[in-house]
């Protein structure tokens, strides 16, 4: 096993060599960490390859100028090593925890993650966190000795736990699962490799989480002016956008549109990418760690934004949301993308002979287990295979009427 030498890495950073291993035994690469083959066999996974034909926030047939989930996945990546790297973690257990961090997503986006967890509410719902880590332990059928993909113990940690503690220190659900309870894919995984969900996950997966906040909220503003949605003079009063908008403009006052955008964007990223390395290192100095367990122990994130920061990201969520996702244009989209997804489950729940072969329920299977496999099954179709399947059972094209 190739690891890094020591001096590579902080004292708080995940060490391939000392890693909690798989819930398979299998031996290990001799030229590739433990970490870059979580890696590796998340990116030659199917559900990332269905990444290229999922919405971010366009529908495919819109233009293939707009980013999807296996774009926004890769922008994710480049920004968390970047991370990583100044910070001294671990780059490619923090790699393959974003690249892997949308694998769950439904198509069509949150809209078909929300109508999939409204036809799923009798058989436990649907989370696309929880589905990614039920993907990567479950649904992916590759390898000849298990199910899944049986990722390390710290990757399986950083996918289910990323954005902080899902219990609290009495095992009780709190946060997004406090009024619905874990899901079972969250459950039944954590009951076989005990992932303590009542702390925090490792610096990288911490790495990751905010990564992903700045790709998503930079690179929307980059397709929400491309589509129309809102223009440059918009984005005046909005923190953080503003600042870099105003400042460019006094750098290149006659610089065309479309360079405009770009330079605003990229200088975006740099500046929370920066705030981010000043105040996890303020972070890391007052709390010392020694140890990936401190930080997991710690009663707070050691990654995050300053305040003024924090504040200013919250502004420009709120700019999004009322300027781009509730736009009009948007919503009429995924008002017919949500019934495409609900017509599906609908359809092949009530006729099971209606779905591919491969996915026909077995004849003992009980209605909750046919209910999840036809979850997974829809829930890994692409935006333009939901299409396709809608259109033979149904002979009608719902995008485009």
């Amino acid at each position: 096993m190739t690891v890094p030498p020591e001096t590579t890495l902080a004292a708080y950073a995940s060490r391939p060599d000392n890693t909690r291993g798989r819930l398979f035994g299998e031996p290990e690469a001799a030229n590739r960490t433990v970490y870059q083959r979580d890696r590796d066999r998340i990116v030659h996974s199917t559900a990332f390859r269905r990444l290229k034909h999922k919405t971010q926030v366009f529908v495919y047939h819109e233009g293939d100028h707009y980013r999807t989930r296996l774009t926004h996945s890769l922008e994710v990546a480049q920004v968390a090593r970047a991370l990583s790297r100044s910070l001294r973690l671990d780059e490619d257990l923090t790699e393959a925890l974003a690249l892997g961090h949308d694998l769950g997503h439904t198509p069509f986006g949150h809209a078909g993650e929300a109508v999939l967890d409204e036809c799923m509410r009798r058989f436990g719902g649907f989370d696309h966190n929880a589905q990614s880590l039920r993907i990567v332990t479950t649904v992916e059928r590759k390898y000849a000795e298990f199910d899944g993909l049986n990722l390390t113990w710290e990757t399986l940690e950083g996918l289910t736990k990323h954005n902080g503690p899902l219990v609290n220190a009495q095992g009780q659900p709190h946060g997004k699962y406090g009024d619905t309870g874990l899901p079972a894919a969250i459950s039944e995984v954590s009951a076989a490799v005990d992932l303590k969900l009542d702390s925090f996950a490792s610096a990288e997966a911490q790495v990751a989480a905010i990564s992903d906040d700045i790709a998503y909220n930079a690179h929307d503003i980059d397709d929400g002016l491309r589509a129309g949605l809102f223009e440059m003079i918009d984005l005046a009063d909005v923190p953080i956008v503003g600042e870099v908008l105003s400042h460019v403009l006094k750098l290149y006052p006659d610089l065309e549109r479309s360079r405009m955008v770009h330079e605003t964007v990229r200088r975006m990223i740099s500046r929370m990418v920066e705030d981010v390395l000043e105040e996890s290192t303020r972070r890391l100095i007052d709390l010392a760690p020694r140890s990936t367990d401190d930080i997991r122990n710690s009663d707070h994130p050691v990654i995050g934004f300053s305040q003024s920061i924090e504040e200013a990201n919250g502004d420009l969520k709120q700019f999004l949301n009322e300027n781009m996702y509730q736009h009009e244009k948007v919503l009429e989209v995924m008002r017919r993308a949500k019934r495409i997804v609900r017509d599906l489950f609908e359809t092949f729940y009530s006729q099971p002979t209606a779905l591919p072969e491969v996915w026909q329920p077995l004849p003992e299977t009980g209605g909750d287990a046919h209910a999840r496999r036809l979850c997974d099954f829809i829930a890994g179709m692409t935006d333009r295979y939901a299409l396709e399947q809608h259109k033979r059972l149904f002979d009608v094209d719902p995008l485009f009427r």
